[in-house]
């Protein structure tokens, strides 16, 4: 009989790669918290041992980004970026461009998943209403995120994940990534331009825009705080403070608002991705008790594939991103990860975070992007995913590869 957390195990990373448990009305979250909920029922985990499966600073971390998201949000800053590049709609390559190297930069500061929420509704508005094909910029948004998260450790939840483990500096990690992500961008930008080429304009507008509405006008105090703690924040990232304590210390402050109700901003933190987050920590404690990983690991060390070959690193990592999102496999790879060498958590980082954009499923930040578009009748299938998504991901890989075989990486 096979070892029930096995067993639990692999229901939940099939549910969370399919995304739906046939028969019933869970998401990713319910079925990651239902893995979670039966690893401690089965007492594959026990309950005291499940708390301290939890990374702690990791989700601190990524709360903290949440909040200091939200003051932005709430202060308009996110609506007034897409209202001032709308002058360049009448040239949609140029806006293409402008849109995508504010997504990239926003995702790399603020992490990928907050900033295509924040970001898809609003562009969603002013495309249909300009009469333009939404697909090239959404899938734009999405990409841009993903890649331009890849630069810095609070890009997305797996470089959180891998910076707070690995203990990694927060400036040698832009170092050594911002120039593969700086060249992936621009080939992701040059790979969407030449697949909707001819296709930017809309044969139809929807006559329907009432989804419109309550974001927030332009508020120049509150975006000026937002973006003054996030100055604040990423300066403090390059000193020897926990980067947790950094965030959640300017988190609190943001909280302290005169006008600003502290329900407002809390409102908006993603609870369902912290709860994500927290669930697979237990599952894929309750495999690593019992040394499931490791002996994966040792078998694929007998056919030549080790995780410390940068190159084998990289396919892994792409793989196994694309068969249950890059989170999860952030967080079974880690384990395996050297923390003598900062490179082969360079290229983990990299690695996962480019092969989000391959299919679908590959991150959260392409879902929400197509489930917020969805509210606006506007359908991104997994065709037309793939149809940009795979040249992108196999160029930014190809990137990511040429530069460890040219010495640009580790040798």
């Amino acid at each position: 009989m096979p070892d029930p957390a096995v067993l639990i195990f692999i229901i939940t990373y099939l549910g969370v790669a399919l995304g739906r448990i046939p028969g019933l009305m869970l998401d990713r979250t319910g079925i990651a918290l239902l893995g979670a909920i039966a690893m401690i029922a089965s007492g594959a985990v026990p309950l005291e041992s499940a708390m301290g499966a939890i990374d702690l600073p990791t989700i601190i971390l990524l709360y903290a980004l949440m909040v200091l998201s939200a003051q932005l949000r709430l202060g308009g800053f996110y609506t007034w970026v897409i209202q001032r590049t709308t002058g360049m709609l009448d040239r949609p390559r140029l806006f293409l461009l402008t849109s995508m190297l504010a997504a990239a930069l926003l995702s790399a500061l603020l992490a990928n998943d907050i900033v295509c929420l924040a970001f898809t509704p609003v562009l969603c508005l002013v495309l249909l209403k300009k009469g333009l094909n939404p697909l090239p910029f959404l899938l734009g948004l999405a990409a841009a995120s993903n890649i331009g998260s890849a630069a810095t450790i609070i890009g997305n939840p797996q470089n959180m994940l891998i910076g707070q483990v690995g203990r990694l500096h927060f400036g040698s990690f832009l170092f050594w990534c911002a120039p593969p992500t700086v060249i992936a961008l621009a080939g992701a930008y040059f790979i969407l331009c030449r697949t909707y080429q001819g296709r930017f304009a809309m044969p139809t507008v929807p006559q329907s825009l009432e989804q419109t509405a309550a974001w927030p006008e332009f508020n120049r105090w509150q975006s000026s705080k937002g973006l003054l703690a996030m100055l604040v924040l990423v300066a403090l990232f390059f000193t020897p403070i926990p980067r947790e304590l950094s965030a959640i210390t300017v988190a609190g402050i943001l909280l302290c608002s005169r006008k600003m109700h502290s329900r407002r901003i809390m409102e908006l933190v993603d609870w369902h991705l912290l709860t994500l987050f927290c669930a697979l920590f237990i599952v894929v404690h309750g495999i690593t008790a019992r040394n499931i990983p490791g002996l994966l690991m040792e078998a694929m060390s007998q056919h030549g594939l080790t995780i410390t070959n940068l190159f084998a690193l990289t396919g892994i990592s792409a793989l196994m991103s694309n068969l249950v999102s890059n989170v999860p496999a952030a967080m079974l790879l880690v384990q395996f990860l050297d923390p003598r060498v900062p490179e082969q958590w360079y290229v983990l980082a990299l690695s996962s975070t480019f092969a989000g954009n391959l299919i679908i499923i590959g991150s959260i930040a392409n879902l929400i992007v197509i489930e917020q578009a969805r509210k606006f009748k506007i359908e991104i299938s997994f065709k037309e995913h793939a149809r940009a998504g795979i040249p992108i991901t196999l160029f930014s890989l190809l990137v990511l590869v040429l530069l460890l075989y040219l010495g640009a990486g580790p040798r």
